[in-house]
């Protein structure tokens, strides 16, 4: 006999397994620092490149200014306003991630909280129903078949 209670907790479980508990699994394989330091390094390198690739930008789009001011141009306080603005960029760019992660990975724990003791739940009602079946439960200790 179904029990009404176990087919819907077993579709809610196999339904979050298929979707968001994937990526709640993959985070929660992580303890909390080794997560957020993994994505704060990805986060600074992918920022560093990305102000590469911005300033590169700047420069061929102003590179006729640039030649024609070369020698007029400090070069000492040039490279103090591009050294201040990447790392304004970079630390704007690992805080907002610092955040971002730390919220997705309390978010992570909360649901697998939630899941494991939903799976709890499904082997207890597996526990009452064994009993009301017939099934002893008792492993070992009896004859088997022969």
């Amino acid at each position: 006999m179904l029990n009404e209670k176990r087919v819907i907790l077993m579709t809610r479980l196999a339904a979050y397994e298929q979707g968001e508990g994937k990526k709640n699994v993959a985070i929660g394989n992580y303890f909390r620092s080794d997560y957020l330091t993994i994505n704060i390094l990805k986060a600074f390198v992918c920022a560093t490149i990305a102000y590469l690739i911005v300033f590169g930008l700047y420069v061929l789009y102003n590179f006729e200014v640039f030649m024609q001011d070369l020698y007029k141009i400090d070069l000492v306080v040039l490279a103090k306003s591009v050294l201040k603005y990447y790392v304004i960029t970079v630390a704007a760019y690992v805080i907002l991630t610092y955040v971002f992660c730390t919220y997705r990975y309390l978010k992570a724990r909360k649901n697998l909280k939630a899941y494991y003791q939903n799976l709890k739940k499904l082997n207890s009602l597996y526990g009452v129903d064994g009993e009301s079946t017939g099934k002893s439960g008792k492993r070992g200790g009896g004859k088997g078949r022969r």
